[in-house]
This record gives C-alpha cells, structure tokens and sequence, in this order.
C-alpha cells in the first residue's frame, strides 16, 4: 500500500490533473527540480556538438499569494523568474558555458536579466569575396539589464550594459574587409533600452507583440576599445486566426557606425543559416510563422525568412540574400508556465540543419 502510495505522488508531479498528459508545471513550481534542456547542436556556424542547460523557475510572489478579490489585471500574468546555467561543445573545438537569471518585482513593474559567460568558438569570416576565412574568438561576455515599465501601459523602459572582453586569432594572412584588426579587442557597449510587451505568453504565445528598440554607445569610459554607436529594433507579433492556428510575423534590423569589431556587426539570423555568415554594417531581416495546433498539448509549425547584411562590403542592392524555411513541433511540457519544447528543421543556402527549441525560436 505505502509502495503504491508513493508511486502514484511521484507519478502525480510529472502528470497534469487537468488533462492526465505528462506535464512538469508541479515538479518545477514546486523547487524540487529543474528543467534539463539537452541540445543537439547542428549550428552551421560552429559544427555539430552537444549541449546541456539546466533553467530553475520560481513564480514572483504576487501570484503565489495572489488576493482573489483583487481586480484582474489588464497585463498577462508575470513571467516566472528563472535561473539557468548551461554548456555546449562542438567537434570543431568550440564550447561555451554561462549562467544567466532573469527575475520580476512589483507586479512585472520592474524586469531584470543578467548573464554572464565564457566562449571558444571557432567560426568563419566571410569577406568580399564570399569566401570562408576561419578564426578563434575567445573572452569572456557580460550583460547587465534593468527595465521599469511606464505607468500602467506595456512599455518598458531602462539600461543594459554589455562587456566582452575578446581574443581573436586568424591564420598567417588576414582576409579583405577586416579593416583596422586588433587581435585583443574589448566591447564595453551602454544602452538605452525600450520594450513593448503585450503577448500572453513570454515563452511560446499565441496572440501579442513583442518589440524591442535599443540605442546602443561604445566609449573608452565605458571599457571599450574603440568607440562605435549601434542601433538595433526587433518587433514579432502573433494573431490567433481560430482556435487551432496562430501567424507569426518577425521583422529585425540592426545599424551600426564608428569603428567597430568585425564580430560585433550586425548580422542575419534565421534558421538555416550560419550565425554571422551575412554580416556587415547592417542588416535587415523578415521571417513569417504559422502553427497549427493538433491538439492542445502538440502543435507543429512552417516557418520562412529572408535577410540582407550591407553597407560596408556590399551595397543593399548587390548584398547576397540569405534565406531560411522548414518545419518544427511543439509540446507543452509545462502548461502553469505556458512552456514548449519541440525540434525545427531548416533549409537555408546549400545546407540543412536542426534546432533543439524551448518556446518560440524568436528571442
């Protein structure tokens, strides 16, 4: 009896009463356990390896010992806070560990994210010619935020601060369209940032916008090496079509002036294509998402981008065009949290490649 007790509680944490399907919300709002996020890594840009994440969540708590005769809220419930440590090493020598927390206060009125790391990537410069030259970038990377949020609406306002302190090493001739190369550089970057935030979900919504604007300034006084300004918007937004599809739209842009790393350019991201393959002064990038909803728990989804980096070695108009599309699924492992996890697969120009996902793939 005491066997079978014991073994219906332990089954209990990882089952979900509402529907009877596996589910982590009780093991992992309950401070008994952590989310393990093993990733395959098939990124083009550092070869294919293994990597493991550990994220801890807790519920701010407010909604722990939230007044149920207060009235509703017109925001979202707060995100949870999370803790989360991780690594990775890939077959061409490149590895990375860090721990990053992201926390709320004051009813989602005050939002903080810090992270902090170590990388060894090997990956390649592309030049002018389109060719690949590659390099070492190794250092340590530092990013320090705090957003408060404007009255009762959905901006957020505040600072960030980013450091890396950097080595980079190529071989015995350096490639065109490096400029002035340093092979010790340090990016010490202040920030004004601005966000807007609407979705009903932070990690996998279904209706919302997320938007993000940053005004960025490299200094000597601020731990730079060199002095350069950077300016970056990003906006996703999500319709719910019917109760089984959602449409996803993303547009990113990235400018930057002065005399900045060659690695800190802006650069093309979607799936499919090599991190920092398309990298230049700027860059402009649109990808389109829809999801079907099998059931509430599965969904599988279609997704397709293309981008543009320019400004230096090309011109907008003669920039090569990057492009990405394929497919993925999602499970919501942790329905109290709103968290999925699920695989992509992407096509992009003259390789394939997957994507261990936790949520939505925009970041």
């Amino acid at each position: 009896m005491a066997l079978c007790a014991s073994q219906a509680r332990a089954d209990g944490r990882f089952t979900d009463p509402a529907d009877g399907a596996f589910d982590l919300s009780d093991m992992l709002l309950s401070h008994k356990g952590v989310l393990p996020v093993p990733t395959l890594i098939t990124e083009p840009a550092v070869g294919y390896g293994l990597g493991l994440g550990l994220l801890y969540f807790t519920m701010p708590k407010h909604e722990t010992n939230a007044d149920p005769d207060a009235p509703p809220s017109p925001h979202a419930a707060a995100p949870p806070n999370i803790t989360g440590v991780g690594g990775f090493a890939t077959g061409t020598h490149s590895w990375g560990v860090g721990l990053m927390h992201f926390h709320t206060w004051d009813d989602d009125r005050i939002r903080y994210m810090g992270v902090i790391g170590k990388v060894n990537l090997h990956l390649n410069f592309y030049g002018p010619e389109g060719l690949a030259h590659a390099y070492q970038l190794d250092g340590i990377a530092l990013v320090q935020q705090l957003l408060f949020r404007i009255g009762d609406s959905h901006w957020y306002v505040g600072p960030r601060y980013t450091f890396f302190d950097s080595h980079t090493r190529f071989g015995p001739v350096l490639p065109n369209g490096l400029g002035n190369f340093e092979s010790e550089q340090r990016v010490g970057k202040g920030s004004v940032v601005v966000d807007y935030d609407t979705r009903d979900n932070m990690f996998f919504p279904a209706t919302g916008t997320y938007a993000e604007f940053e005004a960025a300034i490299a200094r000597g006084g601020l731990g730079s090496s060199t002095d350069f300004q950077m300016e970056t918007a990003k906006a996703y937004r999500w319709f719910t079509l019917s109760p089984s599809w959602v449409l996803g739209l993303r547009a990113d842009t990235g400018f930057s002036q002065g005399d900045i790393p060659f690695f800190a350019q802006p650069y093309v991201s979607l799936r499919g294509v090599p991190d920092a393959k398309y990298q230049d002064r700027n860059q402009l990038t649109g990808e389109v998402e829809i999801r079907w909803n099998v059931t509430p728990r599965w969904s599988v989804l279609g997704f397709g981008g293309l981008g543009k980096a320019y400004g230096n070695q090309h011109s907008i108009s003669d920039a090569p065009l990057a492009y990405g599309f394929g497919t993925g699924f999602r499970y919501l492992i942790a329905r109290k949290l709103g968290l999925s996890m699920g695989i992509d697969v992407a096509r992009g120009p003259g390789q394939n490649a997957f994507y261990v996902q936790v949520g939505s793939a925009w970041r």
